[in-house]
């Protein structure tokens, strides 16, 4: 049973595989741990957003406001820091607690509510991105000594590659969840209430408490995405992040979580992340194509990625019969 769970991740890497190697086939430069390094910098962002989408789909909702909550920390540290003078690092806090706040309060409309979370949170994308207005609607520079320091803080790869601040707060999310879904109670009651939240509170999950902590560790990443993108941009745009949340959720469903809730991991969404990135890597080195292509690439591995949830399923339903 765990091998028929599993093997959309492995489906997942199998894909990755495909494409990076036509993709070195065209530009075998690619094989380096600089153009690694890049990758890993490029979508750290989206990565550690999509890490916290998993675990909201995993629980059987949705979060649509991560891409507005990336853009008003942003505008929000551009103020702070740009406008006000405050320390980046206070900054940080404050988005953080921000952005953990945000979350919790939509997870706590959907539980005590009783609303979706499809509506609940597409109200919170549009309150961010309105508040991101208020704040400003011009882009801000964020030109303070310690985004510099943050910008230079690599770590030395073999073979001339660098992994980037930003990489490395991805990779550390990353096996943080893992180790939160897979080693602690929050996982397994988020993985219960994902399969049958009756069932679950039958069984003495506090169904409550844990929305509230999965749309909180939803807001949390969104917050830290956007530093990240603060941080790659030097800027902060109140239109930033537009459609991020649908990437999110591609990068989600590619890496093999259903959205029904119940099942996945955050690995296979790591490597969902990786083959959007890929698939844009190649357009961008190709040079002739256009940008566009890369949606209808996503849309195709969706399909795919749906029939083999399909798939899977059945067989696992053939499995216990």
């Amino acid at each position: 049973m765990r091998a028929l769970s599993e093997r959309p991740v492995f489906i997942t890497a199998l894909i990755l595989i495909l494409l990076f190697s036509f993709c070195a086939v065209q530009f075998p430069f690619v094989i380096s741990t600089r153009v690694l390094g890049n990758l890993l910098t490029d979508n750290a962002y989206l990565g550690v957003i999509a890490i916290g989408m998993t675990v909201v789909i995993i629980s059987g909702g949705i979060d649509l406001s991560v891409g507005s909550v990336l853009a008003f920390v942003g505008v929000m540290l551009g103020v702070l820091i740009t406008g006000q003078g405050v320390d980046p690092i206070i900054a940080f806090a404050v988005a953080l607690v921000v952005g953990t706040a945000f979350g919790a309060f939509q997870g706590a409309a959907i539980h005590f509510l009783g609303a979706p979370s499809f509506i609940v949170t597409l109200a919170g994308m549009f309150l961010a991105r309105g508040a991101a207005f208020l704040l400003t609607e011009d882009s801000i520079p964020i030109n303070h000594r310690l985004y510099g320091v943050l910008a230079d803080a690599n770590l030395p790869l073999p073979g001339g590659g660098q992994l980037s601040f930003a990489a490395i707060v991805m990779l550390s999310m990353l096996v943080a969840a893992i180790i939160l879904l897979r080693r602690t109670e929050f996982g397994l009651n988020v993985y219960a209430i994902g399969g049958d939240r009756r069932a679950a509170e039958l069984m003495g999950v506090r169904s409550g408490r844990t929305t509230v902590a999965i749309y909180a560790f939803s807001g949390f990443a969104a917050a830290v995405g956007g530093i990240l993108y603060s941080l790659y941009t030097g800027s902060a745009y109140p239109l930033a992040g537009v459609g991020l949340e649908l990437d999110a959720i591609a990068a989600t469903v590619i890496g093999g979580t259903l959205l029904t809730g119940g099942a996945g991991g955050v690995l296979g969404t790591f490597l969902g992340v990786l083959i959007l990135g890929v698939i844009q890597l190649y357009i961008t080195l190709d040079g002739s194509m256009s940008s566009w292509v890369a949606k209808i690439v996503t849309a195709i591995l969706l399909l795919l990625s749906i029939l083999t949830q399909r798939f899977v399923a059945a067989k696992a339903v053939r499995h216990r019969s």
